[in-house]
């Protein structure tokens, strides 16, 4: 006897519901929450630029360690008002989930820069202090300059070195930034002069020494600051996961390492080293419990538009070195045999790779606020 079909709305519900059972299952048995989250920033890094970075280090496209990652987006890095972003709306995007003015650190789109604040955004690290993570700001740039700034501070003004370092002794929450290291300390140190304070005297009100140099930190401090004007930021990022990896609640490290191609041997080989230190990184971590991201701010004008296989990509650099510093001044465009640099911020989407627990959610093209809820949504918070 043959078996009459079921109607078809009932076969439809029925087939739903045990795709719905089967993807519970699979979220609850496949999805482990990340307990740690690692940004890599490298700043002005756009797609041209990695793909450059391989030729260069390696002789061949596809070889940087990050290119081997799983989870890959195209993030737009606008600010609100413009096409082109700077370092200040780039990075606070990410960090805060909101974009806001160039120039602008971590404060909504209401701010007017050098005049008037605008509201302050809730960065992914003040979320992870609220929590009682230990948190981690390593950077090749100025600690007070705009990228690093933008996970601890909130400034109309991306130049207020004297106001937006102190920031990181005041947090609104938590006990603030745990491992906070990098350049800049000269002009941070002049601009906390005019302010009528110093190093010595922020790290006495706050018991919180603050080094001149990463040989200074004793291995019985787990919350080392350094301001110093040229660090080991291979150095600095392992001390700082030594210490992070203690912390029984998680942590959050953000590591930026400059990757503007100005100078363009020096902007390629960055990538390349940064890439070295991020394959020693995820050697040190569990993916099960850590996301690692790897994203930009921006982009830059960089392009290969020449070249043959078995020959150096930078034919030609040695020539246009010797005449920069012999002339003393850099023209707009550089033009070697085989690549050409428009010395520029660009608006071409960069690139967003993950790996780890929460690594999935990093697919597609998507603007750059998209990796906030990508970093919340590994962790399972929820955004206030």
């Amino acid at each position: 006897m043959n078996k009459r079909p079921l109607p078809r709305l009932l076969a439809t519900a029925l087939l739903a519901a045990t795709f719905v059972s089967h993807g519970a299952l699979a979220a609850e048995g496949a999805e482990p929450r990340a307990k740690n989250v690692i940004v890599f920033l490298a700043d002005a890094a756009g797609v041209s630029t990695l793909h450059a970075a391989s030729l260069h280090g390696h002789g061949a496209p596809l070889q940087l360690h990050i290119q081997t990652w799983p989870h890959l987006g195209l993030s737009e890095t606008s600010p609100v008002d413009k096409w082109v972003s700077d370092s200040a709306n780039g990075m606070s995007s990410i960090m805060t989930g909101v974009q806001t003015r160039n120039g602008v650190i971590s404060q909504g789109p209401d701010a007017v820069r050098g005049s008037r604040d605008g509201a302050p955004t809730k960065t992914i690290l003040e979320y992870a202090e609220e929590r009682g993570l230990r948190t981690g700001v390593i950077s090749t740039q100025s600690i007070a300059d705009a990228t690093p700034a933008a996970t601890y501070a909130h400034s109309n003004d991306r130049k207020k070195w004297g106001e937006i370092f102190p920031q990181a002794f005041s947090p609104r929450y938590g006990d603030g930034v745990d491992v906070l290291m990098g350049t800049g300390r000269q002009k941070i140190g002049e601009q906390l002069a005019e302010a009528g304070t110093s190093f010595d005297a922020l790290g006495r009100r706050h018991d919180r020494p603050i080094h001149a140099s990463l040989a200074e930190v004793v291995d019985s401090d787990a919350r080392p600051v350094v301001v110093t004007d040229g660090l080991d930021v291979h150095e600095a990022t392992l001390k700082a996961l030594d210490i992070l990896q203690d912390s029984p609640e998680g942590y959050f490290l953000m590591v930026e390492w400059d990757a503007h191609t100005d100078d363009v041997r020096k902007g390629l080989q960055n990538i390349v080293d940064f890439d070295r230190l991020i394959a020693e990184v995820q050697k040190r971590v569990d993916l099960e419990d850590t996301l690692l991201l790897f994203t930009a701010d921006h982009s830059f004008g960089l392009q290969v538009d020449g070249g043959e296989r078995g020959e150096p990509l930078l034919q030609g650099y040695e020539q246009w070195k010797q005449a920069v510093d012999a002339s003393g001044t850099k023209d707009d465009l550089v033009r070697l045999d085989n690549v050409l640099v428009n010395r520029t911020h660009t608006a071409e989407e960069v690139v967003a790779l993950g790996i780890g627990a929460g690594a999935h959610r990093v697919r597609g093209y998507f603007p750059s606020t998209h990796l906030f809820q990508v970093m919340l949504d590994a962790w399972g918070w929820t955004a206030d």
